[in-house]
């Protein structure tokens, strides 16, 4: 393994910026920068990969299954991260997207030495957090032979979950455990070997992709509005007044009108002002239309 890992592209010496303790201050971002530059490019050539994986959870959630992040390290802190802003974004069930990192939540802040090279803590978590056959799993490994991560996809795949891997290394142990693998090679880091830097920025992206993209394609956005938004706190009633002001054209204190009358539930309220109905009828039409807001509203001008 040893071998394996020195052969990583993630591990070699970047030439590009092997002068970078020479540097001052606006050089060393220099570097940075455009080394970053290169994570976007190879996240694009990935897309194929990315499509086949929203797809798949969306399918899986139409039918009522979850999506599960696992991942050691930044990979996992990631992972968690992406999960966490899925409720307050989309208003959605916080079991909805989950994510687990080797070690548990102790290691977001410290690391848990040896957590993340234990094939058989990452199998456990499978049947510890109730993963099932309508389950979607995504091991996030920038290496990609992180043995937790590779136990928690094979006995995903054991249970019948589907399984997306993501690395950042070609030709990774991981690709051989998972339905769909997304690699957006990014090449060597700035600093060697420190993965969480251009590795983790295309981590970043890809998670992004795929809640966001799967969100998009189960209702959860009209236009460009996150009209299932829930408005919990004051920075999120401002938008969701917004929101409502944005896709009626009426001012905010019909957005207030609408919103209160809706539980400050901002894709209710809209749909209560284009339909006239009361909040239990307008939930009822949301309902028959998979919650898409577009459906439901085409439905109501039939």
């Amino acid at each position: 393994m040893d071998e394996y890992l020195a052969s990583l592209m993630t591990e070699k010496v970047n030439e590009e910026t092997t002068q970078i303790d020479q540097c001052d201050t606006a050089g060393i971002l220099q570097m940075i920068n455009r080394e970053d530059r290169r994570v976007s490019e190879a996240v694009e050539k990935v897309i194929p990969q990315i499509a086949q994986a929203v797809d798949m959870i969306t399918e899986a959630m139409k039918k009522g299954g979850r999506l599960f992040y696992f991942g050691a390290g930044t990979s996992g802190r990631l992972g968690i991260l992406d999960a966490s802003e899925c409720p307050p974004t989309y208003g959605v069930d916080p079991s909805l997207v989950q994510g687990y990192i080797a070690g548990g939540d102790q290691a977001l802040r410290t690391a848990v030495e040896g957590s993340e090279d234990s094939e058989e803590l990452g199998r456990s978590e499978i049947g510890d957090r109730g993963v099932t056959r309508g389950d979607v799993v995504v091991g996030i490994t920038a290496s990609g032979r992180t043995p937790y991560v590779l136990g928690v996809v094979r006995q995903a795949a054991k249970v019948g979950a589907r399984t997306i891997g993501i690395a950042t290394n070609p030709n990774n142990l991981l690709q051989e455990e998972v339905e769909v693998c997304i690699t957006p090679v990014v090449g060597p880091e700035v600093i060697t070997g420190s993965t969480r830097m251009k590795s983790g920025t295309a981590q970043k992206m890809v998670l992004n992709m795929l809640t966001t993209a799967s969100m998009i394609r189960l209702g959860k956005v009209y236009g460009n509005r996150m009209v299932d938004l829930k408005a919990s706190n004051v920075k999120l009633v401002e938008r969701a007044k917004r929101i409502f002001s944005d896709v009626t054209g009426e001012p905010e204190t019909v957005a207030q009108e609408y919103l209160a009358a809706s539980g400050m539930e901002t894709k209710l309220a809209v749909m209560m002002f284009y339909s006239g109905l009361d909040s239990r009828e307008a939930a009822q039409v949301l309902e028959e239309n998979r919650g898409s807001l577009r459906q439901a509203l085409s439905a109501i001008s039939d």
